[in-house]
């Protein structure tokens, strides 16, 4: 009898375990959706990530291009600001020699005049 008892304690034992199996089969499923879900949600952020790394690259690489063209932009426009800025001061020179020259030959075509002196004659 007594082996009655220890069956009929155990079967009692088995019938009150059974909610917490089945919650914890119910746990265990619902952990499962999550890591599914989990996983799905992380392969679109990797499939995200992947995408702006691409789009990181595809900028970077524009934007160094346009930072060459700017530097040959600039080398261009310096080249030709120096070359104007020679012609400048070379025809300040030619001018600067001519307005020389002018005056150094017209003091030498112009006649020596005597000095005028105006004489009063009137006494007080």
């Amino acid at each position: 009898m007594e082996d009655a008892v220890k069956l009929a304690i155990v079967e009692q034992k088995v019938e009150d375990l059974k909610p917490f199996i089945l919650k914890l089969d119910a746990t265990i499923e619902k952990l499962s959706e999550v890591n599914t879900t989990v996983s799905r949600m992380l392969a679109v952020h990797e499939e995200r990530l992947s995408k702006q790394e691409e789009i990181d690259v595809v900028l970077f690489t524009k934007i160094d291009e346009l930072r060459d063209k700017m530097d040959r932009d600039h080398h261009d426009v310096l080249s030709r600001l120096q070359g104007l800025e020679k012609k400048v001061w070379i025809g300040i020179g030619i001018v600067a020699a001519i307005s020389v020259i002018l005056n150094g030959s017209l003091t030498m075509l112009t006649v020596p005049q005597e000095p005028v002196i105006i004489e009063t004659s009137y006494s007080m």
